[in-house]
This record gives C-alpha cells, structure tokens and sequence, in this order.
C-alpha cells in the first residue's frame, strides 16, 4: 500500500470519527479533509479546489436560490396552515396527508427550508387538536427524507453521487431514474410511519408553559437599588451588576412605570425595581458582600416573564446557521437580536448558568424575552432561506403572492421537464432560472448570495477531494474487491445489499453528502469489478446515504426537530432502526430486480 493510500485512510478515519462526535464543524472538517489531502501529496492543489467548479456543487448552490425564491412567494406557509384545519377533525389522516404532501415538495425543493417553516406550524397544529408535537415533527423530517430521494433535485446527495460519477467518465444520472425505487420506499415509509412508526413516539405532551418547560422560575428575580449602590447614577453597560456580576437587567420599573428590556446607556437610579436573569447563589453572594441590593418582598423567584411590552420566544438553531459553533457573547446576542437569554436548551440539558458562554450547535434552543415590536424583525430573520433561527413559540405567514408563485413554480416545472428530457443540462438550468428570477425581480443579487448554504456547499469541496483521493489511491479497488471477493460468491442481491448497509451505517455517524462523496467511487469500482453496470450501484448509494432514521445526527432536518420536539436520542433509534431495516430489506431485492441483474 503506497504512503498516500495510508494518508488518505487516516484521513477517513479522523473525519469519520468528526463528524461523529461534531467536536468541529462539518463545513471546516471537509475544507480541513482537502487541505491535509493536498498538503500530504495526495492530490494536487488544483484538484483540491476542483469541488468549487464541480457541477454538482454549482447545481446545489443555485437549488438553493430556487428553494428561497419558493420560499419567498408564501406558498409554503399558507398551504402548512390549510393543512391544520385537517387535523383538527381528523388527526391520523392529518399525519397521512402532510407526510405525501412533505415528500412531493422536498422532491423537487431543498428539505431544509421546507421543515423549517412546518415546524412552527406542526407544534401550534398539535396543541389545537390535542395531541403531542413528538407524535408529528419526526413524521414531518421523515417525509422530506423520503422525498428527497425521489428526483436528482430532490436532495444534494443525488447531485453529489451524479456528480462524481460523471467526473469519473460515467454517465450523469437523469432526473428520474431512482424514482421508481425511492417511490416504492416514499409509500412503504409513510405507511409504516401512519401505522407503526406513531405509536412507537413518545406520548409526553410538550409543555405550554415556557417557565417550566425550561425550569427559570429560580433564575428570574426583582431587585431593588438601595441608597448605597454603586450602580445608581450609571448606565447599565457601566454598572457593577453587569460588568463584574454578568447580570442581565430585563425591565426596571420606576414610578410605576416600566421600561422592558433597557438599552445599554439606560441610567439607573435610587429606588430601582430591576427584574434580573441571575443564578439564586450568585444573587446571594451579590446581596451578602455589597450590602446594596435587596431582595424584593413582592416577588421572588417567580417574576412574571411575559410584559405588556415583550414576548417569550424559544429559537432552534439551524444546521446552516451562522450561530453553530459560536457563544451568544461572540454573537452579541443582546444587542443584535434585542433580546435576553433566559435559558438553553441542549439536546436533554437546560443550561441557566453562563449562558454567553455556552457554545450553540444546531438543534439547539435558546429561551429568550423579546421586545414585542421587535418580534416581526425576528420572524422577517426566519423567513429567510438561510435562517439562523426557528421561532417555535411566535408564528407568522408570509403574505402570499400568486403572481411570483406562478413564475417561480413555472420555471422549476420548465427546468425539470427540460432536463429530465436530456434537452437541458440540470446546472444550466437551474443558473437560468435564478437569472430570469433577478431580472424579474422576484429576487435581488443579495438575496441570492444569503439564499446559499455554504455549510453544504463547503462540506461537497471537501467530499468531492476525498472521493477523487480514493479513487486515485486505487483505495476504492481495493476495498470493491475486498467486498465483491466476500458476497459475489451469494449473487448480486448480496453484493448490492452490502454496499447499502455501509453506505446507511456510515450515514448515521456522518453527515449524508460525506458518506455519499465516500462510497461513490467505491460503487463505480464494484461495479466495474462485477462487470455490471454502473447505475444500479449508484442509485443504492444515494438512496442508502439519504435513507438514514436512526439517529438525529445523520440528517440535518432529523437534528431541527430533534430538541423542537423535545426527543430522545432513543427516540429516533426505537422508530427509525425498523424503517433503516426495511428500506435495506426492499432496495436489496428491488434494485437488483427493476435493473434486471437476476
């Protein structure tokens, strides 16, 4: 084995065990994958940045834009809230309809933005017609999965794994050529969710009282300035409460009259009633060694949190969002978003203590009081495509405007009958697209710029060079001969069964695209190996490196719901190990039978 092929193993193996533990961010683990690639010789600098020119990654990119530009036009928000009046009479064929009606949207529109504004909506559904939003978000990221793997469009892992085959001198995949595998599984999967899947969710209602879901009462006190205190006569910014107590002021209330969520350069004086976010033994320590606060008789401990003038919300972070991997006190959170944290919820822990300290990754929600008026900027932030944020506990519907749907939804029907026709190229349709849509005005160039997922896109570069090490190590001979030396021998439904369960377990420890961009050259070389055609192998890669259930990391949409629904890591297992199962079980017989290989 030569030096680059050890090299590039390592690598895989310190990028699996990344992405598995998230001790880094996806995007800068796959630009890291490159550099480290380059730097050992592996590959040359310039096939390094070739992913930045890839047509896969040109297509997802401007997929994107065509996602925000649907977006934008309020189509999604109004059908998610026609849809309620469903479940409200008839909940079970409530949860049939949104997942058939999920799935054929995320066939042809990124999945994330789609999830991301039925998430709201789904949890205001469940508390109007009685029922847990547990028992309806892992349906709803479920559903975009099953879609996503029905079109190339569908899902960037179809656009990557055609991508790679195509640069490896194979045909590029059609747009429909998996959809009649991912359709058998898109039923199968929405049936055994309707029936088995449900009742296999957990049944605790989410709470609808934000104090207590997120257990604040100790942490949410009134305090009074007396004669003494250092902080009388200061700005806020200047007082000793927040520069060397890290105490967050949320209202003063002098002469009766109130004053919520105070800007910095508020002065503070004598008399003071302050409602502070502040740990209880913080508060303890505070009063015992400068003798100038009291603690107010009125209350303590249980504050009121909602005012006349501002609004509890509860924020998830997004996988795309430029609040992964940062603390609120990097973000300056206060400032920016004019709001207070009160708490954060991370996966089954509510932290209360430091929290502009506490590294956010996706999935994560932030407990905070906004200032009422300022809620729309923050629902004008959501509606975005690049959302940083969900606001689950405020909702909104962006005004629907027929004349831009009609446009929007007529290109992307002209650009897919085009393409799945061979008369237009996917990437050069989708770039045509988004330039009709500027000249139309329905979008503006900055809005294309924010619309893209540089998350992803990044993630692809890095994929796309590890791909290309393997294949040009001869890594991905190896490994097919090692795979079809041991199942050729039992036919090709064994072969074609064991590429699907590394790809799905590999999945479930990485992110889709990565272990996509990992086993693709590996299914070409079994192929090859096999002396079959290249397709049948490919189309097992894709749907296996999207069909992932199991846990809440693999997918990004799986990691939105996972905290709005208030899951388990279980949860997922307990639900998603049957289905991962059963889609196995039929892509093993099906893929094998439709492309006539027995």
């Amino acid at each position: 084995m030569t030096t680059a092929a050890i090299i590039t193993i390592c690598v895989i193996v310190l990028a699996i065990i990344l992405f598995a533990t998230e001790a880094l961010p996806i995007d800068l683990v796959a630009i890291s994958i490159m550099i480290i690639l380059v730097l050992g010789g592996v590959i040359t600098p310039e096939e390094g940045i070739e992913g930045f020119s890839n047509k896969a990654t040109i297509t997802v990119a401007f997929m994107f834009v065509l996602s925000a530009a649907l977006l934008k036009t309020g189509a999604l928000q109004v059908l998610a809230h026609r849809l309620s009046k469903i479940f409200r009479y008839k909940f079970n064929a409530g949860i049939l309809m949104m997942m058939f009606m999920i799935a054929i949207i995320s066939a042809f529109v990124n999945n994330t933005p789609v999830v991301a504004v039925f998430i709201p909506v789904v949890i205001q559904i469940a508390h109007a017609s009685g029922q847990s939003p547990s028992k309806m978000l892992i349906p709803l990221s479920f559903a975009s999965i099953f879609g996503g793997m029905c079109t190339l469009i569908g899902t960037s892992t179809n656009i990557l794994v055609s991508g790679i085959a195509e640069k490896e001198g194979e045909e590029a995949i059609s747009m429909f050529q998996m959809t009649p595998i991912a359709g058998v599984l898109l039923v199968v999967g929405v049936v055994y969710m309707s029936i088995f899947g449900i009742r296999l969710l957990p049944k605790s209602r989410r709470s609808k009282d934000l104090k207590s879901k997120f257990n604040v009462n100790n942490y949410i006190t009134l305090v009074e300035l007396l004669s003494n205190s250092d902080s009388i006569g200061k700005k806020i910014m200047d007082s000793e409460l927040v520069t060397e107590f890290n105490i967050d002021i949320i209202e003063v209330r002098r002469n009766g009259n109130s004053f919520t969520l105070p800007p910095g350069d508020f002065e503070l004086n004598k008399g003071d009633i302050l409602k502070v976010r502040c740990d209880v033994e913080k508060l303890k320590s505070l009063k015992g060694k400068t003798k100038t606060l009291a603690v107010s008789p009125l209350k303590i401990g249980d504050s009121d949190l909602s005012g006349k003038n501002s609004a509890l919300v509860e924020m998830v972070i997004t996988s795309s969002s430029e609040i992964h991997g940062k603390t609120l006190k990097e973000l300056d959170f206060r400032r920016r978003y004019r709001a207070i944290p009160l708490a954060i919820k991370h996966k089954e822990d509510i932290k209360h203590d430091d929290l502009y300290d506490v590294k956010l990754s996706a999935g994560d929600i932030i407990l905070a009081e906004v200032k009422s008026h300022y809620v729309k900027e923050l629902n004008k932030l959501e509606a975005g495509q690049n959302t940083p944020f969900v606001l689950l506990s405020e909702n909104h519907i962006t005004e629907f405007d027929k004349k831009k749907f009609g446009i929007v939804i007529g290109l992307i029907s002209i650009m897919v009958v085009l393409a799945s026709l061979g008369i237009l190229d996917i990437m050069v349709g989708a770039i045509s697209a988004v330039i009709i849509l500027v000249l139309a005005k329905i979008l503006n160039m900055q809005e294309i710029y924010e619309a893209i997922n540089w998350k992803i896109i990044f993630l692809l570069v890095g994929a796309l060079s590890l791909g290309l090490a393997i294949n040009k190590t001869g890594l991905d001979l190896l490994i097919a001969e090692a795979l079809v030396d041991q199942l050729a021998p039992m036919g090709i439904i064994a072969v074609i069964s064991g590429l699907y369960l590394v790809t799905s377990l590999l999945t479930e420890v990485m992110s889709n695209n990565a272990s996509a961009a990992l086993m693709t050259p590996i299914a070409i070389a079994v192929a090859h190996t096999s002396g079959i055609e290249v397709l049948p192998f490919l189309v097992t890669v894709m749907i296996a490196a999207s069909a992932t259930f199991m846990t809440p990391i693999g997918y990004q949409t799986n990691t939105m719901v996972y905290s709005a629904g208030n899951y388990r890591f279980k949860d997922f297992f307990k639900v998603g190990i049957m289905l991962n199962f059963i889609f196995w079980v039929i892509s093993s017989f099906m893929i094998p039978w439709y492309f006539n290989l027995v």
